[in-house]
């Protein structure tokens, strides 16, 4: 799951982690996805259930960068990609800029 996403933050020198979350009162699953340059304090939150084939689908996938008030949704990981090559780097610039970048 993820993996383009994945490719793309191993190519831009980020780490991360993953985690995994079986809530008890929906039948959705929860996959964790933990990442940074120092440390790893951004993070993926997908949702995602099974069809009746056994597929996994992605049902909503929620960014929420370090020091971001409101989490960013989307519904493809083509969507996700493409906020993040446009805003990742502005972002940690800002950071640096104001001096959170730790």
């Amino acid at each position: 799951m993820l993996a383009s996403t994945k490719q793309f933050l191993r190519e831009n020198g980020y780490h991360y982690k993953k985690g995994y979350i079986r809530p008890l009162m929906t039948p959705d699953s929860v996959y964790i996805f933990r990442f940074g340059k120092d440390q790893l304090n951004n993070r993926i939150i997908v949702r995602y259930g099974h069809g009746w084939t056994g597929r996994q689908k992605i049902k909503e996938i929620d960014l929420r960068l370090h020091k971001q008030r409101h989490p960013r949704i989307f519904k493809t990981e083509h969507s996700l990609l493409k906020y993040l090559t446009g805003h990742l780097a502005s972002h940690e610039q800002k950071l640096i800029r104001l001096g959170l970048d730790k």
